[in-house]
């Protein structure tokens, strides 16, 4: 595929998802990578454009480049955003109480603690993120499981071979001390979602890292 093509396709893309304004998002394609540009008016937007430009077919990889430009309505206080993130981080019931530390530098959150699960860690970003006032996240909790399981790089294999999203023949584990490293390559950005998904559903796996190719 040609990089206007690809430009074109992803330039559509973000025009027909609802939640996202792409008039001040500019769009480059070079060689399979996508460089998004501009401004949006907030952290959640720009999260959008991203995971938007994930699920176009051809995208290898994505720079993103996007500024956060809210109105001065909506900008609040560190303190406010830093109150406001405990509070629904609290209401959220998949996340341990007390478990999660929340701290904030001109906008930017940063989500420090540790929880069991990897579901937890992402809950815990997923609550935040379309806070007012919120610029961006550093989401730095970890993940300690309070039981170690066995043959964790054969019950990752299951899950991917279960997995409706991954062709698991193209994804190699290993595993050491219960840190996950997945490589080889993959169709698209949703199947490397995928087959990291499946590793952190594994009991015992306390760290994922993604070494995939997409394309």
């Amino acid at each position: 595929m040609i990089d206007a093509e690809l430009r074109d396709r992803v330039q559509r893309a973000l025009e027909f998802e609802p939640s996202v304004n792409n008039l001040h998002i500019g769009v480059v394609a070079e060689n399979g990578v996508v460089t998004l540009t501009g401004h949006v008016s907030t952290f959640a937007q720009k999260l959008a454009a991203e995971e938007t430009v994930q699920r176009v077919k051809g995208v290898r990889g994505i720079a993103q480049e996007i500024e956060v430009r809210m109105a001065a309505d909506k900008q609040l206080a560190d303190d406010q955003i830093a109150s406001r993130a405990l509070s629904i981080i609290a209401w959220d019931s998949t996340i341990p109480d007390g478990k999660v530390q929340v701290s904030v530098h001109k906008g930017w959150v940063t989500l420090n603690g540790s929880v069991e699960w990897f579901y937890q860690r992402e809950a815990a970003a997923h609550a935040v993120h379309k806070l007012s006032g919120v610029t961006g996240i550093s989401n730095l909790i970890e993940v300690t499981p309070s039981v170690h399981a066995g043959d964790v790089k054969r019950k990752i294999e299951e899950a991917l071979l279960n997995s409706a999203l991954v062709e698991a023949n193209r994804v190699e584990v290993s595993v050491h001390d219960h840190k996950v490293v997945l490589s080889g390559r993959v169709n698209s950005w949703v199947e490397r979602g995928g087959a990291e998904r499946a590793a952190w559903a594994v009991p015992g796996v306390v760290e994922v890292q993604d070494k995939l190719a997409v394309g």
